[in-house]
C-alpha cells in the first residue's frame, strides 16, 4: 500500500473535542494503526472562541501523529509550509473538521490531496470539494442534480456517546432517592462570568429545599480549576452581586460555597458516563446542549442578561465587532439587544426538532425562579422522562464517525 498522509482540519474546543476525537479513533479503526502507511496530522485555524489549549487536546489523542496551532495556521494555507517543514506524502486526503470551507479547497489543491469535507448546516464550494459528509439530508435539499452524488448522510458527530451512554435510571424521585444535578457554564470567560455565579446560586436554593441532592460540574478541558473557581469569588467576579451569591472557595477538587453547599469539580474528560446519570443538568448555550441532547440528558438551558456587554461569544462578524477594543463594549451591548430580540431556538436540541423539547430561559434570571423550576421537574418524574423521550426521537442518527471514516477510505482507495 502507498503510505497515505491525512490531514485533519478545524479549530475551536468544541470541533476539537467533540468531532475530532471521534473521527481520529473511527480512522484508526478502520486503516489500522501502522503510522508508517497511515499518517495522521491536526491544522488548527484561528477561531473567536479558542481557549489557547486545543494544540494540546489534539496531541493528547494517541491517534494522530502530529499537530500544528492556530498561530501558524495563514502561513500555511498561504504559502503551503508548516512550523516544522513537515514533509507531505504523495497520496492524500483533507478532512474539514471545523473552520472555514475554503480551506480545505485551497490545501487540497496545494497538496494535491483529496477533500471531504463534514457540514452540519451548509455545505458550500460543491464543484471543488471531492465528497460532503452530512448531518442530515437537509443539508443538500438545494444542492444541484449534478453534485448530487458527492452528498452522503452520516449523522451527528456529536452522538459518538449516546449508544455507550444510554441512560438506565437517573430520573428519581427526590423522596426516596438522591438526585444529582450536572452544572455546565460554559468553558468561556463571557459565560462563565454570570453562568458560575447564577448556577452555583441556582444549586444553593435547590439544596436547601432538597438537602440530599447533590451536584457537579464537568470541568471543560479548556479550562483550570483555580480559572474556574474566580469566577466564584466576589473579588475577582463583580457579577456575583447580580445574583446574591455570596461565592465559593476551591477547596481541593471542590468549590464549596458560603452556604456550606459541597459542589464536586470532575476533570474526567469527556465526562459522558457522569452526565448521563444526572437527573436533570443547567447549561448554557453551546456544545453543551448538543452532548446532553445526544446523551437524552434532560436540561435547562440558561442565558442571564445582567451585564449585556457582558456575553460577547457570538460567532462571526458579530463576536469580532463585539471584542473590539475600546468600542466593543456599545457593540457588544447593541449585538446582544439585537440578537437576544430575534433569538429564535438557541439549544442544539430544539433546533434538531425546531421546537422547544428543553426549556430555554432568557433575561435577568434570578435562582429561586430557576431553582422553583428545577424543583417542580424533579418532584413530578413524569416530566422529565417525557423530555428525555422527546431529546431521543430529536437526535437522530448515530455512528457518525465510522460512517465518515468509511467515506474517507472509499475516497483514498477509489
Amino acid at each position: 500500500m502507498t503510505p497515505i498522509d491525512i490531514l485533519i482540519l478545524s479549530n475551536g474546543p468544541g470541533e476539537v473535542t467533540t468531532w475530532v476525537r471521534p473521527v481520529v479513533k473511527a480512522l484508526r479503526e478502520q486503516l489500522g494503526n501502522d503510522r508508517l502507511q497511515v499518517r495522521i496530522s491536526v491544522i488548527l485555524s484561528p477561531c473567536p472562541h479558542a481557549t489557547g489549549k486545543e494544540t494540546a487536546i489534539a496531541k493528547s489523542y494517541p491517534e494522530v501523529d502530529r499537530v500544528q496551532a492556530s498561530e501558524h495556521f495563514w502561513q500555511f494555507l498561504l504559502w503551503g509550509k508548516t512550523a516544522e517543514n513537515w514533509e507531505w506524502r504523495s497520496k492524500g486526503i483533507v478532512i474539514f473538521l471545523g473552520g472555514d470551507q475554503v480551506f480545505p479547497v485551497i490545501i487540497g489543491k496545494k497538496l494535491g490531496y483529496k477533500t471531504v469535507v463534514y457540514a452540519e448546516w451548509e455545505a458550500r464550494w460543491h464543484n471543488f470539494i471531492d465528497k460532503f459528509a452530512i448531518m442530515k439530508a437537509e443539508v443538500a435539499k438545494n444542492v444541484s442534480s449534478k453534485y448530487a452524488d458527492k452528498f452522503t448522510v452520516v449523522g451527528d458527530l456529536m452522538l459518538e456517546a449516546a449508544a455507550e451512554n444510554e441512560i438506565t435510571s437517573p430520573i428519581v424521585n427526590p423522596k426516596s432517592q438522591i438526585n444529582i444535578i450536572g452544572i455546565l457554564p460554559g468553558s468561556k470567560s463571557a459565560k462563565l462570568t454570570q453562568g458560575v455565579p447564577l448556577m452555583l446560586a441556582i444549586a444553593e436554593y435547590i439544596h436547601s429545599k432538597l438537602p440530599q441532592t447533590k451536584f457537579f460540574i464537568p470541568v471543560a478541558p479548556t479550562l483550570d480549576l483555580p480559572s474556574l473557581s474566580n469566577f466564584a469569588n466576589p473579588k475577582n467576579n463583580r457579577f456575583t452581586k447580580a445574583f446574591n451569591f455570596q461565592g465559593a472557595d476551591l477547596i481541593d477538587n471542590n468549590l464549596v460555597t458560603s452556604t456550606g453547599l459541597n459542589v464536586e469539580l470532575k476533570q474526567e474528560n469527556p465526562a459522558y458516563h457522569l452526565l448521563s446519570q444526572c437527573s436533570i443538568c443547567l447549561t448554557t448555550v453551546g456544545a453543551n446542549t448538543a452532548e446532553l441532547g445526544a446523551l437524552a440528558v434532560p436540561m435547562i438551558v440558561l442565558l442571564p442578561t445582567q451585564q449585556l456587554d457582558a456575553m460577547r461569544s457570538w460567532d462571526g462578524l458579530p463576536g469580532i465587532f463585539a471584542n473590539l477594543p475600546g468600542v466593543g463594549s456599545s457593540f457588544a451591548k447593541l449585538i446582544n439587544w439585537w440578537m437576544l430580540k430575534n433569538k429564535g431556538l438557541l439549544a442544539w436540541p430544539n433546533i434538531w426538532a425546531q421546537a422547544e423539547i428543553v426549556p430555554e430561559l432568557v433575561g435577568k434570571l434570578q435562582a429561586s425562579e430557576v431553582g422553583e423550576m428545577v424543583l417542580d421537574l424533579l418532584e413530578n418524574p413524569q416530566k422529565l422522562v417525557a423530555i428525555r423521550d422527546k431529546l431521543r426521537s430529536a437526535r437522530g442518527e448515530g455512528g457518525a464517525a465510522k460512517k465518515l471514516a468509511i467515506l474517507v477510505k472509499e475516497e483514498l482507495f477509489k
